[in-house]
């Protein structure tokens, strides 16, 4: 089968390895769409990962959706012709190759989280893992890019929970990309208040106005600092959708005594140093490097109802499209900063 393989910073190629055989509880998957994941992948290629800057070469991916081709004898929850999301390649069979999750290979295992549960070994010591919770049928009435999309979806409004964001909060999000348009989207569905959107490209700050947003801004811009004056009152939150500590360090003087300031992502760049002189008395620091996988799973349900009300459309994240061969030219699109969401295909 096809995989995508970082070979060094900055270096792709596509390779064949064997097609992994799925154990008791798992189930081979055919991707058909997988989606780059632009921050984490980009630092994964780039070498700038946590914990994956030597591990050249290794399989890229994890975001993919696809359909079953066999089970396991002890799955229970899976059948050939699903639809599954987040299948990935955690063992690729070949010495000296790791896994930076490998769900960009042409064929990835899912794992049947709740027949691990009932059968008493969704434990390390038989080889479960927190992911396989996430690793879920798709209802046949969502498509397969709105399956794929799941991957961000999911993630993002289980970060709500995560957050305490609740209705009516008023929240400016820092970044434009997928993850923070996904906050605005959500923000109006799930019912915040007064929503603001800060990016520096202005197509990423149309979307965010076309999803209903109260206001946008260019990094850096005046009014920013005027929100308080012009809103009469100060933020219950900042979302930081980017993971930059320069973003958190500017929040502090723009949300409320006892309001939050809320990192989504890993935190790259320099180290987080907070002047508490430029805050309020009480804040919350909220940083949410690492899903809570429950929250995530539990998000599949709503997102998929607001996609079957039609509030929710792929069309509106996916900027574009690559043959999976091409993917050297998604991740140049990426750098570009031009890139909602790009989507893989596979043959």
């Amino acid at each position: 089968m096809k995989a995508v393989i970082a070979t060094g910073p900055g270096q792709l190629e596509i390779v064949q390895i064997p097609i992994p055989k799925p154990g008791p509880y798992q189930a081979l998957v055919r991707n058909d769409r997988a989606c780059v994941c632009n921050l984490t992948d980009s630092e994964l290629l780039g070498g700038q990962f946590p914990g994956m800057e030597e591990a050249f070469p290794f399989a890229l991916g994890h975001e993919g959706s696809g359909i079953i081709q066999e089970v396991g004898p002890k799955v229970s929850n899976f059948k050939p012709g699903d639809r599954t999301v987040g299948g990935l390649v955690l063992d690729l069979g070949v010495e000296g190759l790791e896994s930076g999750w490998g769900g960009f290979c042409e064929y990835t295992l899912v794992n049947d989280h709740e027949a691990m549960v009932a059968d008493g070994v969704a434990d390390e010591g038989h080889g479960w893992l927190e992911v396989y919770e996430i690793q879920t049928r798709v209802d046949p009435d969502i498509s397969p890019d709105e399956a794929v999309l799941l991957c961000t979806w999911r993630e993002v409004l289980g970060a709500f929970r995560d957050f305490r964001l609740q209705p009516g909060d008023s929240v400016l999000i820092f970044g434009g990309g997928p993850v923070g348009l996904s906050f605005a989207k959500f923000g109006k569905l799930f019912g915040l208040g007064w929503i603001g959107l800060v990016d520096r490209h202005p197509e990423k700050q149309a979307k965010a106005l076309q999803f209903g947003v109260d206001a946008v801004f260019s990094p850096g811009h005046p009014d920013i600092g005027e929100l308080e004056k012009v809103r009469g009152k100060k933020l219950d939150f900042v979302i930081d959708a980017v993971g930059k500590p320069e973003i958190v360090a500017n929040a502090l003087p723009l949300v409320r005594r006892g309001g939050s300031i809320c990192v989504y992502g890993f935190l790259s760049g320099q180290p987080l140093h907070l002047d508490q002189a430029k805050a309020d008395y009480n804040f919350n620091l909220y940083v949410h490097q690492w899903p809570t996988r429950l929250f995530e799973k539990e998000a599949q349900g709503p997102v998929c109802d607001w996609v079957r009300r039609g509030d929710l459309r792929s069309e509106d994240f996916i900027s574009h499209r690559f043959p999976i061969d091409d993917i050297a030219e998604a991740f140049s699109a990426i750098e570009g900063r031009k890139v909602i969401k790009a989507v893989l295909e596979y043959d």
